[in-house]
């Protein structure tokens, strides 16, 4: 099915692992110390976004005279350490497994590099990827093409020669622009 392809990029939160209730936990626990919430749908909205750019849009929506990074370190934070005990592989990481030593492969995650490493080694699946771009490797975040023209470039593979496999909007937009072909996750 994906043997015309060179490379496969992988978005991680919500297309190979199961984060989205562990995310949406930390930033209950967070917002609620600063007295703020978040409504769940306009989330759903930010998926694939850094964590920066959505503290972003909740301290606007709320009017809030807070820092933006500093709200995203909390949530960081929070996320950490509960993070490790819940998350766990979606069905897709069996594509991963299938294309290992095949193809190269790559996660472009709108989430921290170092946090993607640590999640992927602690689940015994980092071995896979040749490649991590995390947001704090590219200076655009998704919904434009950077996170996924570094891992192409990173793989040695053209981008026409990519498909991505995404699971949210901003990703899929964002790998589009990139020039590459991109499998909506959700619809599988």
């Amino acid at each position: 099915m994906y043997e015309r392809y060179d490379g496969l990029i992988f978005d991680m939160d919500g297309t190979i692992l199961d984060t989205e209730q562990t995310h949406r936990q930390a930033w209950h626990q967070v917002l609620g110390r600063h007295g703020l919430s978040f409504d769940e749908e306009a989330m759903i909205g930010l998926n694939g976004s850094p964590t920066w750019k959505v503290a972003q849009f909740i301290i606007a929506s709320h009017q809030a005279d807070l820092d933006p990074h500093q709200l995203a370190a909390e949530k960081t934070v929070a996320v950490k350490a509960m993070l490790f005990d819940t998350v766990r592989p979606l069905p897709l990481i069996d594509v991963v497994k299938t294309w290992h030593g095949r193809k190269p492969m790559a996660v472009g995650t709108g989430s921290e590099h170092a946090m993607a490493d640590a999640l992927l080694t602690h689940l015994n699946l980092r071995h896979y990827f040749d490649v991590i771009v995390g947001a704090d490797d590219v200076p655009r975040h998704k919904p434009e093409p950077d996170t996924f023209l570094r891992c192409a470039a990173l793989m040695g593979v053209a981008p026409e020669k990519c498909v991505v496999f995404e699971d949210a909007d901003f990703g899929l937009q964002a790998a589009e622009a990139a020039g590459m072909d991109a499998v909506d996750v959700r619809l599988l």
